[in-house]
């Protein structure tokens, strides 16, 4: 295995992580694909949410230790906004996308709503 596949969570400095809505609703597929494409721009790494309701211990662990945190809402119920304060979590960035005008069923992820919502969510990040 090469030395970039056997790295931890910790390699390199502390990561720079986004937790997604991934809900059933067009804002919902909307957040996830754009934290995916912000991984794969080297932004931050989506990180794993249910592991983060579920308690997960290595999941908890690597969010404290991050850098930042970066949450993306699709909706206003803001279910994963609400499922890292449950964790005890606090001082993240929070996005929702109403915000910045997209609305639930009028809003789907395609190429040009998932640029969109990255450049905003990247503009965050560096805050």
């Amino acid at each position: 295995m090469s030395e970039k596949n056997s790295c931890s969570c910790a390699c390199g400095g502390a990561p720079k992580l986004i937790f997604a809505c991934s809900g059933g609703a067009d804002v919902g597929a909307l957040a996830d694909q754009a934290a995916r494409k912000l991984t794969r721009d080297g932004v931050g790494r989506m990180f794993c949410l249910a592991g983060i309701g579920g308690r997960v211990s290595g999941i908890v662990k690597s969010t404290e230790a991050a850098a930042s945190v970066l949450v993306i809402d699709g909706c206003p119920l803001n279910c994963a906004k609400k499922t890292l304060e449950e964790a005890g979590f606090s001082g993240f960035v929070h996005l929702n996308l109403m915000e910045v005008g997209f609305q639930k069923g009028e809003s789907p992820a395609n190429e040009e709503n998932i640029e969109n919502v990255a450049k905003v969510a990247a503009a965050r990040m560096i805050m």
